[in-house]
């Protein structure tokens, strides 16, 4: 065997070695996914698209935003928690799917800290007690006496099964004895039909969608369920400041992928969602969507999330929410 000969077939010998590195390099080879477990139109969504330009940009490849609604925002979740771990598939990740849902059912089809990988923290953002103007309430303590001297139930809306605002509504209802009937949409968009039509006259909602309908009168922000008044709503006050704490209720965003992605695909989308984060661009988009952003560690967004299931399972069982 000549020696050329011999140079190929070692080479060749060793080329499988050498593969798992390139692989490792060359990522994101493909187009990259952010599956958004609410319709259009919602916070997830909005922040989402939000950041999909400057994701597209900093990576390299197409970013696709892929909405999953339905099931309290567990088809969604579910979808990421069982597909590869390659970092191709990632979730818009906030409370419902992670310390909410999972724990409104029997056998919930993932677990929140355990199916996923906890990549970046964007931000929260509170939710609002809206009214339609017909409602004769301006604040928390007329609302809870216009619900109670009703005849008969009043419907409220949210944006799904298992979202916040249901949770939010239904410990509402049961610290204060109040005849309330939770009416399900999938997201935020088709609930504020019949919000602003007037067939459903009140909603616990994350607040950026709403903050358009509340600046043109089509909508009255009660209360906000943040410690402090958001910047977006100045003029609506805190659950805190109207002496309701036991409402304090924030969502938060982040990006999560299944359990089992690579550190490397970790450190490069963490970096990616970071910067794009940070730039004066987004960060002022953001702000007027009512997000307060916070820099975490990768290693600090995993135990946030850890300690949201934790301080929100037992509340979520106490309000005796189920999803059927």
């Amino acid at each position: 065997m000549n020696t050329p000969r011999r140079t190929l077939l070692a080479a060749a010998a060793l080329l499988p070695l050498a593969l798992p590195a390139v692989h490792a390099q060359a990522w994101p080879a493909k187009p990259i996914r952010i599956v958004v477990t609410f319709a259009p139109g919602g916070s997830s969504d909005i922040v989402a698209r939000l950041l999909q330009p400057g994701l597209q940009e900093k990576l390299g490849q197409t970013v696709i935003v892929e909405n999953k609604p339905g099931a309290g925002s567990t088809i969604g979740a579910n979808e990421v928690a069982r597909a590869a771990p390659d970092g191709y598939t990632l979730l818009l990740s906030n409370t419902a799917p992670m310390s909410i849902s999972p724990f409104m059912m029997d056998k919930a089809p993932y677990d929140p800290v355990k199916s996923f990988t906890h990549i970046a923290y964007i931000g929260s953002v509170p939710n609002v007690f809206v009214v339609h103007p017909s409602v004769p309430a301006k604040t928390l303590p007329e609302l809870i006496k216009w619900i109670g001297a009703q005849d008969k139930p009043v419907n409220y809306g949210s944006g799904g099964v298992g979202s916040i605002g249901h949770i939010v509504g239904e410990m509402f209802k049961n610290q204060y004895k109040l005849k309330m009937e939770h009416v399900p949409y999938k997201g935020s968009s088709p609930m504020h039909t019949d919000l602003l039509g007037g067939q459903l006259q009140f909603a616990v909602d994350t607040l950026t969608q709403n903050v358009p309908y509340m600046k043109d009168g089509k909508l009255v922000g009660i209360a906000v369920t943040s410690r402090a008044r958001a910047p977006m709503s100045p003029a609506v006050p805190s659950v805190v400041e109207a002496g309701y704490p036991k409402l304090l209720a924030e969502n938060f965003l982040g990006i999560s992928a299944p359990a089992g992605v690579p550190r490397d695909v970790v450190d490069k989308v963490h970096a990616a969602v970071a910067e794009v984060v940070a730039r004066p661009d987004v960060a002022k988009r953001l702000a007027d969507l009512g997000v307060s952003p916070e820099k975490m560690s990768q290693t600090e967004f995993s135990k946030f999330v850890t300690d949201q299931v934790t301080e929100w399972a037992p509340e979520v069982k106490a309000s005796g929410a189920r999803l059927n």
